[in-house]
């Protein structure tokens, strides 16, 4: 499938120049189309690393790579990356380190180095041609005796604490400290975000609809069902939007961006009872092999494929390439004593 992409921003001279020359040939090569930035589905946005310009799309579906230089590789990559990522508005920061290659770093903390122009076009394809699901539909038709929440937000809550005593709840990255307010509504609004928090929870409540941690909120505290917890009621396919059931004269927050990903995995999956997202690890468990943003389709029919070749789907882990786990259970209890022992905080980034 053809589609378009553009490089945009400062110009690229020296070793940097060659190597996005290398990048525009080696896209080419995989279908892409070089056209105006305004027509394109993927963007390279060249900046410069002191102060980075975003490339303001007019599509929330246009994938941007912001693409600066360093002299050397950094000691802390993802703490270089993440606040180019941030600053210029992108999807993905990439570093070209002449002679070393070019590191990622995604918006869901994944930082790894990859050796070329070659290597980098064959991530960034899949990732461009990604569609995200993160629109949401609330429609205020919550059952009264649910306003308060029930037994299953209570559990989604106290899971949320026991991860925050086990350690699995990282600080939200401190974005506010990097750019202006009109600059964190626009992240917000591209991304699906109501913060720049990870991991997420949800359980069944029926053969339909599940409860979700809302986007953003401190998982240790997910206090108000209907802002904090949210009903999963329903999926538009056709205009990729969530649809939540929430409780009327109270404002929403967003449902996490893998929403989709659960969904799928309760449609296809009815012994699944809960669902646990972390940004941990477990040795020797099946993973995806290319890191989808999160609240993508591909991310999600990724996950679930895995799932269903597992002996036990219902009671499962996947990985997700350089980012966390996913893990199905009879309830988060459950899945909680059952792989905290295991778990490593720390996520092999290849």
């Amino acid at each position: 499938m053809s589609m378009a992409y553009a490089i945009t921003g400062i110009p690229a001279v020296g070793a940097l120049g060659s190597f996005v020359a290398e990048l525009g040939a080696a896209l080419e090569e995989l279908g892409f189309e070089r056209a105006d930035a305004d027509e394109a589905a993927l963007v390279v946005n060249v900046v410069d690393r002191a102060r980075p310009r975003p490339f303001r799309r007019r599509s929330r579906g246009t994938f941007v790579a912001a693409l600066h230089a360093l002299d050397a590789s950094p000691p802390d990559p993802l703490r270089e990356g993440y606040p180019m990522l941030v600053r210029a508005l992108a999807n993905l920061s990439l570093a070209f380190v002449p002679g070393e290659g070019v590191w990622f770093t995604t918006l869901e903390r994944g930082s790894y180095l990859v050796p070329d122009a070659r290597a980098t076009a064959a991530r960034l394809a899949p990732l461009a041609r990604s569609r995200l699901v993160i629109d949401n539909e609330f429609r205020p038709d919550l059952e009264p005796e649910l306003w308060g929440g029930d037994e299953i937000t209570a559990s989604i809550a106290e899971a949320g604490r026991r991860l925050d005593r086990l350690g699995l709840l990282p600080a939200p990255f401190p974005v506010e400290e990097l750019v202006d307010a009109n600059d964190l509504r626009h992240i917000k609004r591209l991304y699906g975000l109501g913060g720049l928090s990870y991991g997420n929870l949800s359980a069944r409540k029926d053969e339909s609809r599940f409860w979700m941690s809302a986007s953003g909120v401190d998982k240790a505290r997910l206090e108000t069902p209907g802002r904090d917890i949210l009903l999963v009621s329903g999926y538009d396919a056709e205009h990729a939007r969530i649809v939540l059931s929430v409780p009327p004269g109270i404002e929403p927050r967003r449902v996490s961006v893998d929403a989709i990903e659960h969904w799928r995995i309760y449609r296809e999956h009815r012994d699944v009872g809960a669902i646990l997202h972390v940004h941990a690890w477990l040795d020797g468990i099946p993973a995806t092999e290319v890191n989808y943003p999160c609240g993508t389709e591909e991310l999600a029919a990724n996950v679930a494929d895995l799932l269903a070749a597992e002996p036990d789907p219902a009671h499962a882990v996947i990985g997700l390439r350089n980012h966390g786990i996913t893990a199905t259970g009879a309830s988060l209890e459950e899945i909680l004593d059952r792989v905290a022992p295991r778990l490593l905080a720390q996520v092999p980034m290849s």
